[in-house]
């Protein structure tokens, strides 16, 4: 299971080094992103690097858990209630329909708002920091943490299971 941890660099420069020790300990290269203000100068870093803004498939999870959950319960209460004549096959139904709508409504919710890490740093963010965002199990986050803060990095207090695979 992959964790998320956030470092703060000052500039462009240390982030850059910061990524390099990241690779050097054992992060992959595809669990490492920036997330940073838009006008900050980015350009001599690949797109794929920059992290998403939006909060899109947390709340598509959460939404298909809570959907499916609403779903279970009101089908549970019409298979209880003898005049609706409810099955278990009508509650497994309700379960499913109450997992997409919520997929569906939460992740056009969460379209709409800033991933966890950028909402809870953004006072990093607005000051021009960067910061940088590795996922990892916990034995390669701690060789990459003492890498990243010799590169020059601050670590955050920021550690969250991640939906990366």
């Amino acid at each position: 299971m992959k964790h998320r941890r956030v470092f703060s660099a000052a500039d462009l420069a240390t982030a850059k080094t910061a990524i390099e020790a990241a690779r050097a300990s054992g992060i992959q290269n595809g669990c490492i992103s920036l997330i940073t203000r838009a006008d900050v100068e980015l350009e001599s870093i690949p797109a794929e690097r920059l992290d998403a803004t939006t909060d899109t498939i947390p709340a598509a999870i959460r939404g298909a858990a809570e959907g499916g959950a609403i779903g279970l319960v009101a089908g549970l209460v019409a298979i209880l209630v003898p005049a609706i004549g409810m099955t278990i096959g009508g509650a497994a139904l309700l379960t499913a329909i109450g997992a997409m709508v919520g997929t569906s409504s939460s992740a056009l919710i969460g379209s709409a708002i800033p991933n966890e890490v950028r909402r809870q740093f953004e006072h990093e963010i607005e000051r021009g920091r960067i910061l940088v965002v590795i996922d990892g199990d916990r034995q390669s986050l701690a060789a990459a943490e003492t890498a990243l803060i010799e590169a020059g990095t601050r670590p955050l207090p920021f550690d969250h299971l991640s939906l990366t695979s």
